[in-house]
């Protein structure tokens, strides 16, 4: 840290923001995008450092909060938000500046997180980790690709119509496209720049009479130049300042979630800035009939890959050495089985006992567990197929006999039942579902420290927005929204709990996508009502019905033990 430190006073700053995202704001980055994790060693997908000349905090929410303690907590004071935000833990006596990298932060991170009394903000365009960051690799691009009409379901030229009205309507004159998922949908591409998702990274301007520039690095684009023609302007994303400051007296939309500061500091010299969510977020949360179709399929394929992978867990973990990390290699075998998967959607969680209790634990060798009888382990995974992504969780007993853990699981399948029963208004937002889930786990003191439910793409970010099932979130719910229902519960170094599926809206209700049994060995029957009873044995029964031919004999005798009714 000491080069840190020199870097700090050369600077003239008295500290210094590490964000986890890189300029695009993937919540997904490239481990040579990762300097929060060169620094603090805090591998979440979520959070944030803040390095003073002699304090240094890490800052992540309360998914993260024991694994922060446990791979950071020796060198950095974890602060857990909303619990706390910086202001509340940096109260300097005098004025201090607290540098940070203007292309990796937006104005409204910075105003809601760093609004702190004696503390300046400088923008500093050399980054301060990248200079102390030896020996780092940078990944190398690999082509974008097309998606066929066929699977799209709507051409790019009709979704560049439908963004041209939105600008219009809002009487501008340019969208500066700065998230790298409204790009991949406006223009029906996906790209190889991570792992978990088919992100394009690029930027793309559209003006108000539909004129589209999309500015990306020549080795990706080289694949997609005769789809577009003289449609699309290609250009060098090398370009885009030089071209931003060639833009004078326009009226421009930058979006507030995605474009940094560094892009608004160039364009607000000679425009005028209206700073809104892009439109395209709206726009593409809608899935179309054809994306529907291919989801399910996709889900389909999915939940035999699960099923079957629970079973051969169930079989197996009592006299063969199944650990965590073999767990999760096991049901990847599964899903590679399908010519249609692709890769993963995230990163695999698989954990048992206390383990179970990270709500995104990641298995390590140091960390890594054997399953043991009496444990509860817990599994959330999901895949990206063509043309589809899944995310799912399942929680199994390893013949847990804990009348206080059933108690519990039951009320969070209460909960899960209670979203996927709700019926949606046209005012419904994703705070009212959220609030319905959690009543039944606060009427023992219980809760869980994350949304409900996110957003899902298609054969895109597992994690979708704007609209969501968490506490604060105003985003009314539509017909074709696909969200993630997954109510849960975590008890530091003991367990955890949660069980989740994918949904999609349909004549205001809750669709069923994920198809895998919920584990009814964890189930206190005495604790649902004759309606939960009814939604888990006609879940189970669709479940049966769509797998069945999918498994083998010893597989189909299973699958009907575990979806018969209660």
């Amino acid at each position: 840290m000491i080069n840190f430190l020199f870097l700090l006073d050369k600077f003239k700053i008295d500290g210094y923001i590490i964000p986890k995202n890189d300029e695009y704001f993937n919540e997904y980055i490239s481990p040579s995008e990762d300097r929060l994790k060169f620094l603090s060693n805090f591998s979440g997908s979520a959070g944030f450092a803040i390095i003073l000349k002699n304090k240094k905090y890490l800052f992540v929410d309360g998914r993260y909060s024991i694994q922060a303690k446990k791979q950071s907590g020796k060198k950095f004071k974890i602060i857990i938000i909303p619990n706390k935000f910086p202001k509340d833990v940096i109260k300097p006596k005098k004025k201090i500046i607290i540098g940070f990298d203007p292309k990796l932060h937006t104005e409204k991170e910075l105003k809601f997180l760093f609004n702190i009394s004696n503390v300046k903000l400088r923008p500093v365009l050399t980054n301060l980790i990248d200079k102390i960051w030896l020996g780092r690799k940078k990944k190398k691009p690999k082509p974008f690709f097309s998606i066929p009409k066929e699977k799209a379901g709507i051409t790019y030229d009709k979704k560049i119509l439908q963004v041209k009205k939105f600008i219009n309507k809002n009487k501008t004159d340019l969208l500066l496209v700065t998230s790298p998922e409204n790009i991949a949908w406006i223009l029906n591409i996906r790209g190889q720049d991570s792992y978990y998702s088919p992100i394009p990274n690029s930027r793309l301007l559209i003006d108000n009479k539909g004129k589209v520039t999309l500015f990306a690095n020549p080795k990706k684009i080289k694949n997609i130049r005769k789809l577009f023609r003289d449609k699309i302007v290609l250009t060098d994303e090398d370009d885009l300042d030089k071209v931003l400051k060639n833009i004078s007296n326009k009226n421009i939309w930058l979006d507030k979630q995605s474009c940094s500061v560094y892009h608004k500091m160039i364009l607000s010299k000679k425009n005028r800035i209206i700073q809104e969510i892009d439109p395209i977020y709206f726009l593409k949360s809608i899935k179309n009939k054809t994306e529907i179709k291919n989801i399910e399929k996709a889900h389909l394929d999915d939940g035999v890959a699960l099923t079957k992978f629970l079973f051969w867990l169930k079989n197996n973990f009592k006299r063969k050495k199944i650990s965590e990390i073999s767990a999760q290699n096991k049901l990847e075998d599964f899903r590679k089985l399908n010519s249609n998967y692709k890769f993963p959607s995230f990163s695999t969680i698989s954990g048992s006992g206390p383990n179970s209790a990270i709500i995104h634990y990641k298995a390590t060798i140091k960390s890594n567990r054997v399953l043991k009888k009496g444990d509860l382990y817990l599994v959330d995974s999901g895949g990206q197929y063509h043309y589809g992504t899944t995310d799912v969780t399942r929680t199994v007993s390893l013949e847990n006999k804990s009348k206080n853990i059933k108690n519990i699981y039951t009320r969070v399948l209460k909960g899960h039942i209670a979203v996927s029963n709700f019926k949606i208004k046209k005012n419904t937002t994703g705070s009212i579902v959220d609030k319905n889930a959690r009543k039944f786990l606060r009427k023992i003191n219980l809760d869980y420290p994350h949304g409900t439910g996110h957003g899902v793409g298609y054969f895109l970010n597992v994690h979708e927005g704007p609209h969501s099932l968490s506490k604060k979130n105003k985003i009314y719910l539509k017909n074709g929204m696909i969200l993630s229902n997954e109510p849960g519960y975590y008890r530091e170094g003991s367990f955890g709990i949660r069980i989740e599926n994918l949904v999609y809206i349909k004549k205001n209700k809750f669709k069923e996508l994920t198809m895998a049994p919920i584990d009814k060995d964890l189930i206190d029957k005495r604790i649902l009502n004759s309606s939960e009873i009814l939604w888990l044995n006609n879940y189970h029964k669709l479940v049966k019905k769509c797998l069945n031919k999918f498994m083998n004999k010893r597989e189909k005798i299973q699958l009907a033990k575990a979806c018969s009714p209660i």
